[in-house]
């Protein structure tokens, strides 16, 4: 029997707010343990939180950049459980009233097709049940051989839950969703994205049935995956687990699963808690968030440009393919740097193949991102129109790039610093050619006597007579015309 994978993400991304979601402590990662506290976020008697606006218009552009239905008005409820990290013993929430509803994501991904032949962008469509607010928890710090530690910072933390539709079908479908999620909260500003901090996690849902059959099987959620590569294999495991078992004969059991990394695994965590073990209700304390339709309005149009937007948008602006407007939009900084240089070069395609290659090259080297970058983005534009127009050679181009990144000079004045203007005069040319020739006339007789090699000894004779200087091109064109004479 053949069996299909179903398949839904929760993701949690933290929200770029200075202070947490009910009270004024800072959300700085990396301070001390225990050191961002206040009553409030500890649940002391008599603390009373009062919500982040900030942070409910951040969760509404979210809802709004996934075509969701935006609610006037949405509840804040306590769900409630008791773990270490929760001091509390209810998590602030939304549960029945929720910010945002009913959205939908459509996911561009390259299909190249046939080798050679230019792709085109498939899309990958995946609903959006529910985008809500909450608070974070702490965090347990398992360490070995001592006992459990609670670090509270995170407890507060303006964190907003995004639930797919089950509309995923493998490992590999539910990471790219995640990455252009990830991709639209950073263009956004919404979230930093970054998984190894906790910024976003995602926990998954997944089940198997028959093909062809439209019930759902058997669930089982996954939690706390915090990158592409675990997400994809954890499922991938999961899925053939869970046809294993029904292989079997047995039953799939509604739980809840951690993976482990080192055993390359899912394992049992718990039973899977239903909505109304968490006794969810209106929290007490607040009041409903209500958002006014004209400030709904002003959150819209202050919405950046989203990635797929940015990306089609390069494709017919710019002349690049499908998968190239993919990588020329992978973040703001990159798609912004590219725009810049693109404007001034001219030539979109070599501009992005600048940025892939040396300049992500020099700046990965030294560990520094795009924004530390010395080599500006109208200066990289301005060498590949100076080697375009053919006032350098390839070879010039990039011993001029190496002298920008250390200097942080412009192209132009590098080349006339150091004397590199190509020599692309043919009268000139064709007199160091003709020199040149004249001097090696027995190397000349065996080319003309069938030993086609000597092509490269002469361009090299005229590169060293010139310095480098010469136009390759041109010096390949006159010394074929002049030898075949």
């Amino acid at each position: 029997m053949q069996y299909e994978p179903v398949i839904g993400l929760e993701v949690h991304a933290q929200l770029r707010t200075r202070s947490k979601v009910f009270c004024g402590c800072s959300t700085r990662f990396g301070a001390p343990p225990n050191s961002q506290t206040c009553p409030v976020c500890l649940g002391l008697p008599g603390s009373l939180p009062v919500v982040n606006g900030r942070a409910v218009e951040m969760a509404a552009m979210a809802g709004l950049a996934l075509d969701c239905r935006i609610n006037r008005r949405s509840l804040l409820a306590r769900k409630n459980y008791f773990y270490p990290d929760l001091p509390k013993g209810y998590q602030i929430s939304q549960f029945e009233e929720p910010l945002a509803v009913d959205g939908r994501v459509r996911v561009p991904l390259p299909d190249r097709g046939t080798p050679g032949v230019p792709g085109t962008l498939r899309e990958l469509d995946v609903g959006i049940i529910r985008v809500h607010l909450e608070e974070d928890a702490g965090k347990s710090i398992h360490a070995a051989r001592q006992d459990t530690l609670v670090n509270l910072n995170r407890c507060g933390v303006p964190l907003m839950e995004i639930v797919t539709c089950p509309d995923l079908r493998s490992g590999r479908e539910a990471s790219d969703f995640l990455d252009y999620l990830r991709r639209v909260l950073i263009f956004l500003s919404l979230c930093d994205g970054n998984m190894e901090e906790g910024s976003l996690r995602c926990d998954a849902n997944v089940s198997v049935r028959p093909v062809g059959e439209t019930s759902l099987g058997t669930k089982t959620e996954i939690k706390n995956l915090n990158s592409f590569r675990f997400l994809n294999k954890a499922l991938d495991y999961e899925i053939r687990r869970q046809v294993r078992v029904l292989e079997s004969g047995r039953q799939v059991v509604q739980e809840t699963r951690l993976w482990e990394e080192d055993r390359e695994e899912t394992r049992p965590m718990r039973s899977k808690e239903e909505a109304h073990d968490y006794r969810y209700f209106p929290d007490p304390d607040l009041l409903p968030i209500v958002i006014p339709a004209e400030r709904l309005e002003e959150i819209r149009k202050t919405m950046p440009e989203l990635p797929a937007d940015r990306a089609r948008r390069f494709g017919s602006q710019y002349g690049l393919d499908p998968g190239d407007t993919l990588v020329a939009t992978r973040t703001p900084e990159f798609a912004d740097y590219f725009e810049a240089s693109a404007e001034r070069a001219r030539n979109p395609k070599s501009v992005l193949n600048w940025m892939v290659g040396d300049v992500t090259h020099r700046l990965r080297k030294d560990g520094r991102g795009l924004h530390e970058s010395p080599v500006k983005a109208s200066d990289l534009g301005e060498l590949i129109r100076l080697l375009d127009d053919g006032t350098i050679s390839g070879k010039m181009a990039k011993g001029v790039f190496d002298r920008m990144y250390e200097t942080g000079k412009s192209p132009g004045a590098i080349v006339r610093e150091q004397n590199l203007a190509q020599i692309s005069d043919r009268s000139e040319l064709e007199t160091v050619v003709s020199g040149i020739l004249e001097s090696h006339s027995e190397a000349v007789e065996r080319y003309r006597n069938g030993k086609r090699g000597l092509l490269g000894f002469f361009v090299g004779q005229v590169m060293r007579q010139t310095r480098g200087q010469a136009n390759p091109k041109m010096v390949n064109e006159l010394l074929r015309k002049m030898l075949d004479q």
